[in-house]
């Protein structure tokens, strides 16, 4: 898979959820949860113990059915591990061109972090295939709206401030996919290994993103 189709499935797939685990020994358990429940893009964050062995045990156990990403890169020395590893996304919270040019030398999707119009577009510039909108809750719906407008070139993911029910809002004001943590991954719930309820909450998040697209 190269890197434009990398970019097609993430939009196609519509949301990412955004694992950062405690117990990594649930990764298999929890993404297979998802996965029932429509979620076909899953980011590690590199906050999970033994984050690269969690990639590779995902990408190989799910191979093409799952699109597996890593977290909170902050430098090109975890991202090329991550990438050997299986990622196939870099999303950061931050940008910095030289993490793009590291995800790009490997035909990888590369998601810098940025806040204003300045940064996402210098990020996009650096070759940024999306921009995370990071911390979006701060900036809300009508911040995507608005820099859409003058910029529509622009592909963003919003993070923070998503839930199940508004993700298909956010779609709605430009972005072309969601990202989501707590608001998808209940912790009392995997604590509890009650995966059942993450697959439904998975089903509620897909049909509200299905019917934002066939308004």
């Amino acid at each position: 898979m190269n890197r434009s189709e990398i970019v097609c499935q993430l939009q196609d797939n519509a949301a990412i959820a955004v694992l950062r685990l405690p117990n990594p020994d649930q990764a298999i358990a929890i993404t297979e949860a998802l996965l029932e429940g429509g979620v076909r893009s899953i980011e590690i964050t590199l906050s999970t113990p033994n984050t690269f062995e969690v990639i590779n045990a995902i990408a190989s156990h799910f191979k093409d059915d799952i699109l597996v990403g890593v977290g909170s890169v902050t430098n090109t020395d975890q991202t090329k591990n991550a990438i050997d590893a299986g990622a196939k996304y870099i999303v950061s919270p931050i940008f910095k061109a030289e993490i793009i040019a590291e995800a790009h030398r490997y035909d990888v999707a590369a998601i810098p972090g940025g806040f204003t119009p300045t940064e996402i577009q210098l990020a996009f510039e650096a070759g940024a295939d999306i921009v995370k909108v990071f911390p979006a809750d701060v900036l809300g719906m009508p911040f995507f709206k608005g820099i859409k407008a003058p910029l529509p070139h622009l592909k963003l993911i919003p993070t923070g401030g998503v839930s199940l029910t508004n993700a298909g809002e956010w779609l709605n004001a430009g972005a072309c996919a969601v990202g989501l943590g707590s608001a998808l991954l209940d912790m009392k719930a995997i604590t509890e290994k009650k995966y059942s309820v993450l697959t439904q909450n998975a089903k509620i998040l897909m049909e509200t993103i299905h019917q934002s697209r066939h308004k």
